[in-house]
């Protein structure tokens, strides 16, 4: 019987991705009931950035206005893209949300406009790893042992 390589490696990619988010957003649960945590994290970001600049712009256009609403989004979003991502339902969808918010992140932060963007397990692994799930789309999902042909005789 042959193996499906490409099949098993998208398998560890979503499962390790996955688990990944799922502790991402264990880590982020407090925000559920205080708000302020992530508030200070934008408050600090805002701070350095550069007037005008993406980063900046979209602090205080985007992130800090809706800072109540993402504070429970970001962490409800991580732990369940995540536990999609392994139980393998849905995976494009769900890879794609976990894409979005790693990018979010990345952007909010200014991570992704600095040099230090690509060598941070943060940044080209995990965009790459949600992207390559997305492109992958119904391959990466989980895959359901093929049935058996009726015996007859």
């Amino acid at each position: 019987m042959a193996i499906d390589r490409q099949g098993t490696a998208l398998a560890v990619l979503r499962i390790c991705i996955g688990v990944f988010f799922v502790f991402e957003g264990l880590g982020k649960i407090r925000w559920f009931v205080d708000s302020s945590i992530l508030a200070a994290t934008f408050a600090e970001w805002s701070r350095s950035a550069a007037p005008g600049s993406i980063m900046h712009t979209y602090l205080e256009r985007v992130a800090i206005p809706g800072v109540a609403i993402f504070a429970r989004l970001v962490p409800l979003g991580e732990i369940s893209c995540g536990v999609a991502l392994i139980a393998g339902f849905m995976t494009p969808l769900f890879a794609f949300v976990a894409f979005f918010m790693a990018l979010n992140f990345q952007i909010g932060s200014g991570a992704v406009f600095k040099f230090s963007f690509l060598t941070s397990g943060y940044g080209l692994p995990v965009l790459g790893s949600t992207l390559a799930l997305v492109l992958a789309g119904a391959q990466a999902r989980a895959k359901k042992p093929p049935k058996a042909p009726p015996r007859t005789g």
